[in-house]
């Protein structure tokens, strides 16, 4: 049975709307930025999870709230990867229970599975963690420091978890992980600048970043969108070889459901805050089951311009995350809104064993 490597449940990131002073004054309720409310999913060993959405959905602060670069408000994110050793879980536990985080009985249930609480760790403690959990940036113009060498940047995590044995050991690591990121021969790139190579070549860059601790979870945020479309197939592909080589395993993040279709496992479609539908990636979307799956898939282009297909053009505009809708968050711009849809929120219904979509227009087995 494959093992879950990472699990969400119930994810919440809220973010306060800073009030003026008459209005602090005035009101006394503090209102929220929902950006995340209330996801769960899961992603398997050495498997490619994809969260698919429109921009401002929440699916990069997901995957930051994942790994704590964004603060969770809620939830639970629990972590099963191979790296950690039975020391390790004890004292993150035996932490998280002494500072009233968790119980006794749900430390035992962690020490049981080999799971740790990411939410629930103390710095130190997370500090070790991302060592087998990483990030890749979606802009390799920003995430670079212009003023460091390419070898500093990918040293970098080496200094700040005091790794490697010297100097020499270091240079080692790096030339491996910038040889494992494509750039070959890694000496001819190691202390260039990012200003010195192109665009595909530092998206290598922060690739081999993150493969220098050689982590074995990886959060891909958009890591092509900024790429030119030659580009994007070789970083696709060298993310399939990479996993076939070193194990790894990945929640990929984009608005591209091309991408998403020909890279990932099993996809989750998410429309402000929330995920709509989930499921196997080939039964997503070629039997779509939410209407804004369905529009999201109308609309992609089609590589045969004799294939004609009715495009579903969603009216109006996404709701403030600040003000979300009751009910269904989908029905103001559902062409099939129902009276019920309004007034209630739907549970997910499965429609398959792995494929559920939270809608009423479905019926099935509903479950928590």
């Amino acid at each position: 049975m494959v093992r879950d490597i990472v699990t969400v449940k119930d994810l919440q990131v809220w973010f306060p709307v800073r009030r003026g002073f008459v209005e602090s004054l005035t009101s006394k309720e503090q209102r929220f930025v929902k950006a995340v409310d209330g996801v769960s999913f899961s992603i398997k060993d050495k498997e490619i999870f994809c969260l698919v959405g429109e921009s401002g959905c929440g699916k990069t602060t997901t995957g930051k709230a994942i790994l704590r670069l964004v603060e969770p408000t809620g939830g639970v994110v629990r972590y099963a990867g191979a790296g950690l050793t039975a020391t390790y879980l004890k004292e993150a536990n035996e932490r998280a229970v002494a500072k009233k985080q968790m119980t006794k009985q749900e430390m035992d249930e962690n020490l049981a599975s080999g799971t740790i609480d990411v939410r629930k760790l103390t710095k130190d403690k997370m500090k070790m963690l991302r060592q087998k959990m990483q990030i890749i940036f979606q802009d390799p113009y920003e995430s670079l420091n212009p003023k460091q060498s390419i070898y500093d940047i990918v040293a970098e995590p080496l200094v700040v978890n005091n790794l490697g044995a010297n100097e020499a050991d270091r240079e080692k690591r790096v030339a491996k992980a910038i040889d494992d990121a494509g750039l070959r021969p890694p000496k001819d790139f190691m202390w260039r600048y990012p200003h010195e190579v192109s665009g595909g070549q530092r998206q290598r860059i922060g690739i081999a970043g993150a493969l220098v601790l050689e982590p074995e979870f990886l959060v891909a945020d958009e890591p092509v969108s900024m790429l030119d479309v030659s580009i994007r197939s070789e970083i696709l592909k060298l993310m399939l070889d990479l996993r076939d080589k070193k194990g790894l395993t990945y929640l990929f993040i984009t608005h591209d459901l091309g991408v998403a279709y020909v890279f990932s496992d099993r996809i989750g479609i998410m429309y402000l805050g929330k995920i709509v539908e989930l499921g196997p990636t080939e039964e997503v979307i070629k039997g779509p089951r939410h209407p804004y799956t369905k529009a999201l898939i109308s609309v992609v282009p089609k590589p045969d311009p004799r294939l004609k297909t009715e495009k579903i053009i969603l009216k109006g505009e996404r709701p403030d995350p600040a003000h979300i809708p009751p009910g269904c968050r989908f029905h103001p711009r559902c062409p099939f809104a129902m009276e019920k849809c309004s007034e209630v929120e739907p549970e997910p219904m499965y429609v398959s064993q792995e494929h559920w979509v939270s809608c009423w227009l479905e019926s099935g087995d509903v479950r928590k």
